[in-house]
């Protein structure tokens, strides 16, 4: 559950939970690469389901390095927990738009 286990997967239970159900009302914590620092960091921005933060990736022109950029300075992320996200974004997007 910690998610520091490493495998040969490519994707985490969370991105395949994300990525393959309905964005809804989903909190902004159920983004794959969104923990509770981060999450609690776009909370404090507003950002509180998932679907606005769909939003600001689309308003980036689904461009990883604006995404990405924007968590950084957004919540702090690291450099996996902004490709995660990105990565979760993009292929929901892929899957249901």
């Amino acid at each position: 559950m910690s998610g520091n286990k490493k495998g040969c997967s490519t994707t985490s239970q969370k991105h395949r939970n994300f990525v393959s159900e309905p964005m809804g009302n989903r909190s902004v914590r159920d983004v794959p690469g969104i923990g509770p620092v981060q999450g609690r960091r776009l909370e404090e921005q507003g950002i509180n389901r998932a679907d606005q933060m769909l939003g600001q990736y689309l308003v980036s022109g689904r461009d990883q390095g604006r995404f990405q950029g924007y968590l950084k300075n957004t919540t702090g992320a690291n450099a996996k927990q902004q490709s995660d996200a990105y990565n979760g974004m993009r292929d929901w997007t892929d899957n249901n738009m």
